[in-house]
């Protein structure tokens, strides 16, 4: 496995490191780590990948939207 490709798939975790919910960051962990372990099928990683992305996404959706009202 390349470094490009696990770059890609625990992006998501390093997304959600900018979030500030640590229930964010572990879910995205294990997703990602899911993630690379299915990624041994063609097509394997994309649902963990997506939950991922959608929870690191939401999570510093929620961080932008707290600084912002404050």
């Amino acid at each position: 496995m390349t470094v490009v490709a696990l770059f890609v798939l625990f992006l998501p975790f390093l997304f959600s490191l900018f979030g500030q919910s640590a229930v964010a960051k572990m879910l995205c962990l294990v997703t990602s780590i899911l993630a690379m372990l299915l990624s041994v099928e063609p097509y394997g990683a994309v649902l963990p990948w997506s939950f991922g992305a959608l929870i690191a996404a939401v999570s510093v959706w929620e961080r932008i939207r707290q600084r912002r009202t404050v």
